[in-house]
């Protein structure tokens, strides 16, 4: 899949070194994925969490940061829509968030 946001994605762990190892690995995982539906990305990611139709919730570094993405699967591309730690993902819609 291509990522929409991966600079962000970037961006974030250098503000946050303790999640670059995990977010480096969610990229690297989801870059080579093929993925057509929601629930292929609980495969590679036992603690995701699908959250409709094109969005899932991704819990980095043990739980203690979020990631949103949306996918649109026809077109393999995953959006990132949100990347923060728990407690900011608890302040937020997860189903409507756009940060980048």
């Amino acid at each position: 899949m291509r990522i929409v946001a991966y600079r962000h994605v970037r961006d974030y762990w250098l503000k946050h070194p303790d999640a670059e190892a995990a977010l480096t690995h969610w990229l690297d995982v989801v870059g080579e994925a093929n993925w057509q539906a929601p629930s292929d990305a609980l495969g590679a990611f036992s603690k995701a969490k699908v959250l409709n139709a094109d969005r899932v919730r991704f819990e980095i570094s043990g739980g203690n940061f979020r990631l949103i993405a949306a996918f649109h699967f026809r077109r393999q591309i995953a959006y990132v829509k949100f990347v923060g730690t728990h407690a900011e993902y608890d302040r937020i819609d997860a189903l409507t968030v756009s940060m980048f």
